[in-house]
């Protein structure tokens, strides 16, 4: 995982300048925590390489493998580097970058002050060519994944030495502790890396779950440390046969892409919900699944935020903003995981409450009105910290059948009741039916 961000792209002459010159380093600007945990797990890491680099010295054949490494590493981020721009500018998940392909691969065949070297190298790579033109990622993020990236290699390295069984080589002659030993130092390898991640967050203010994406980024991270072990076997083995790891990893490569292509485009970028076409493709299906199961229920939620454009008047457009996601992240912990939440667009949003009954679907409405009545939300304004209350929303419910047998004449009934809600002045729970 990395924590790459966004940021304008400045011209190369001045980016040049500002690499240079300490003075205007982007990390002072960071908090405090983050600059500490920075001049905390680098010096670490370069202790640990300088030990390393004496206690276990490289030999010939080593430099042959970290070459073929770095250069298979290269070639896949060279070959590859179009579809990681497009993946970076879509996404904004947790960035797995495939580099624990070839880092993995290291740590079961090089010395550990090669596995730095290897590092180095790759992140050089990736900072120069592949983020060239898009996001700008400061240095010193760059630097600093790159560190947590040592660091997470070393700790793997250290399960094999612990073990009895160094590297691949060891490993081929050690039967079931050679496959142990490889086994957990992977598992070091996920845990480590995600461990070491966590003072990230400070940046981006992200929670947890939010930083570490869902089962598809991090089984993306596990099948990069298949592949690395894939890898080391060739080279320990068939050396020649290297090669063959790429193409597959390209294809993975762009696999992943088209899987991000598709939740960009089924997702409101402002709030992180289903958009107008992701939730009617997701209701569509919720109803022909009923319509198949003919006992089924699912209720349909329309919401408008009361007076929102006051709020935009008064504190701003940006401030605004912040409410909406407040508002969002309000309704989705007002509702069960697998119900499905989008954004229509403005200041309304829409719920699809699948397998529940009538009464239900009301009691889920009031709960998600009382939710955002008693929200406060926080933002800067430049001057200080300022605090929004007092927010409303008038909800329309309609449930199938009765509501509708049909996803639009579900939304129109629910549409209708949003708007008896809010002549009957606002701040409600009405109920509509098809003939509403």
């Amino acid at each position: 995982m990395s924590m790459d961000g966004a940021r304008p792209a400045q011209p190369r002459a001045g980016r040049i300048r500002g690499a240079l010159n300490p003075a205007h380093w982007t990390l002072w600007r960071q908090r405090g925590s983050l600059i500490f945990y920075c001049f905390l797990v680098e010096p670490v890491a370069l202790a640990a390489t300088v030990w390393a680099a004496v206690a276990v010295p490289a030999r010939g054949w080593d430099f042959a493998v970290f070459a073929v490494l770095a250069s298979l590493g290269v070639l896949q981020a060279e070959l590859g580097r179009k579809i990681e721009r497009v993946r970076r500018l879509v996404s904004d998940t947790p960035h797995i970058n495939l580099t624990s392909v070839w880092t993995f691969a290291g740590v079961l065949l090089l010395p550990p002050a090669l596995v730095t070297a290897l590092v180095a190298v790759l992140y050089l790579h990736l900072a120069t060519r592949s983020l060239a033109r898009i996001k700008r990622v400061p240095p010193f993020r760059t630097t600093l994944n790159a560190t947590l990236v040592v660091i997470t290699c070393f700790s793997a390295e250290f399960v094999l030495g612990r073990l009895g069984v160094p590297d691949m080589y060891a490993a081929l002659t050690a039967g079931w502790r050679g496959v142990t030993a490889i086994t957990l130092a992977a598992v070091t390898y996920f845990l480590v890396a995600a461990i070491t991640i966590v003072p990230a967050l400070t940046i981006t203010k992200r929670t947890v779950k939010a930083f570490f994406g869902g089962l598809g980024d991090n089984l993306l991270e596990v099948a990069t440390l298949c592949l690395g072990l894939l890898t080391a076997l060739t080279l320990a083995t068939l050396p020649a046969l290297a090669v063959a790891i790429v193409p597959p990893l390209l294809v993975l490569h762009r696999a992943v892409l088209i899987k991000q292509l598709e939740i960009a485009a089924t997702t409101d970028e402002k709030t992180g919900l289903f958009n107008t076409t992701g939730w009617h493709l997701l209701a569509s299906r919720e109803l022909a699944r009923a319509q198949r199961s003919r006992h089924s229920t699912f209720g349909v939620l329309m919401i408008d935020l009361d007076y929102f454009k006051l709020i935009n008047d008064e504190h701003g457009h940006l401030a605004g903003d912040t409410v909406l996601r407040a508002v969002a992240a309000t309704i989705k912990s007002a509702v069960r995981d697998y119900d499905s939440v989008g954004r229509f667009g403005g200041e309304e949003f829409v719920v699809l409450l699948p397998d529940i009954g009538p009464a239900a679907v009301l009691a889920v409405a009031e709960r998600i009105r009382s939710a955002i009545e008693s929200l406060r939300v926080e933002y800067e304004d430049g001057t200080g910290v300022r605090a929004i209350d007092g927010l409303s929303a008038s909800i329309g419910v309609a449930t199938y059948p009765d509501g509708g047998t049909a996803v639009d004449r579900l939304l129109q009934a629910a549409d209708k009741a949003l708007y008896r809600a809010k002549d009957a002045g606002r701040n409600q729970v009405v109920e509509g039916t098809a003939s509403a």
